[in-house]
């Protein structure tokens, strides 16, 4: 017993300690990993700090061959945690060790928190293609992660009897850090679950998370949006939370569950337009309002109806765009022409579209961008 291999007292640790993990699954594959390792072969006794920096080196040499690039930082630091776990519990209840050799192994430095923020073009794709999905679950997922900040897990453990729509709630009984919370459900949250048709009892989600892994992943890959995570949904909603206006830290904290205020910082990069209006304050509100409408939008330039005529077509707007003789007159009229519809969509109080929402297919290296308050040359 006291000279057990680590890859073999790595599986007394699954089948003892980390089967009653919430992230059992992730934890078994990185004792799977790690026992592959040269790491796995070692008996525990014997194994030194040495051995451990020469196993954080070799991982943070390895490439990932489904992103093509080398192991985040962060799935070092995982793998290091769980064996600074494996050997504690190795040396203190099991005897297999005198020290943890890991304690004083540097630990590779943290990544910066990710600060992706969803498009408003990405936004339309992507829940555009999942309301034309098979399944309709899609749609109702994605929408639930940017209305209420809750984690894939935890939405797709959802259940039907943790619903009470006459109190608009969702109740959590278990999230990751292990505290139930109650989650309010917004207008759009509700429409998204009752489209599934109501039933008393039982999962509202089909999907595994394997399952819908590889959905989002093959949905990215098709709708061509890159580096986009599903839990970017919930920086994305928890960001949209703070631009409010009208909640503190302290409710948005109790509707994600961050316990950390400094972690939930770190999701909260405000877009700065919202700031500029606080910087600029009263002052001027109906000035900015309009000069906020009239900003540059995307079109692509293409060729007229007639020979030897250009046309610069408006993306986000239907049946706006400008025809000249050359591209420079056709800019030109496009200009205009955007600055009309602007200013007739304000006089009927009507919503202006922001820019970049058009889910057409397009060649980008072919965008140019309309201003309609651009300057005569």
């Amino acid at each position: 017993m006291s000279d057990l291999a680590v890859k073999d007292a790595l599986e007394q640790y699954r089948a003892r300690i980390s089967v009653l993990k919430k992230g059992y699954g992730q934890e078994k594959y990185r004792i799977a990993q790690i026992g592959r390792s040269f790491l796995g072969g070692l008996v525990v006794r014997e194994v030194t700090s040495v051995d451990i920096a020469s196993y954080r080196d070799l991982r943070l040499s390895t490439v990932n061959l489904r992103m093509k690039r080398l192991l985040a930082t962060t799935t070092v630091r995982q793998e290091l945690s769980l064996l600074s776990n494996f050997f504690d519990v190795a040396r203190i209840e099991w005897g297999l060790c005198d020290g943890n050799p890991v304690t004083n192994v540097r630990k590779p430095k943290c990544q910066p928190g990710r600060d992706r923020r969803l498009t408003p073009r990405e936004e339309r794709l992507i829940l555009r293609y999942c309301l034309e999905h098979a399944n309709p679950d899609l749609y109702s997922i994605v929408v639930l992660a940017l209305e209420t900040a809750m984690r894939q897990g935890e939405i797709l453990n959802l259940h039907w009897e943790d619903l009470n729509f006459k109190t608009r709630i969702a109740h959590l009984p278990e999230t990751k850090n292990g505290t139930p919370r109650d989650v309010p459900l917004s207008a759009k949250a509700r429409e998204a679950l009752m489209r599934l048709g109501m039933r008393s009892r039982g999962r509202v989600f089909g999907y595994t998370a394997g399952g819908f892994k590889s959905t989002w992943r093959f949905m990215l890959q098709k709708l061509r949006i890159e580096n986009l995570h599903f839990h970017d949904l919930r920086h994305e909603a928890v960001s949209r939370l703070f631009e409010l206006g009208s909640l503190d830290m302290m409710e948005v904290a109790a509707i994600s569950g961050h316990k950390s205020l400094s972690m939930l910082k770190r999701y909260t990069h405000l877009k700065a337009q919202h700031l500029v209006q606080k910087l600029e304050g009263p002052k001027n509100r109906g000035r900015q309002a309009v000069l906020g409408s009239l900003i540059p939008y995307p079109a692509v330039i293409e060729a007229g109806d007639e020979a030897g005529e250009v046309r610069v077509r408006l993306l986000d707007f239907d049946g706006v765009a400008g025809v000249g003789r050359c591209r420079a007159t056709a800019m030109r009229a496009a200009e205009d022409a955007l600055l009309r519809r602007i200013l007739r969509l304000m006089r009927a109080a009507q919503p202006i579209p922001a820019p970049d929402q058009y889910v057409e297919t397009v060649d980008v290296t072919a965008v140019v961008m309309v201003d309609p308050l651009a300057e005569d040359d």
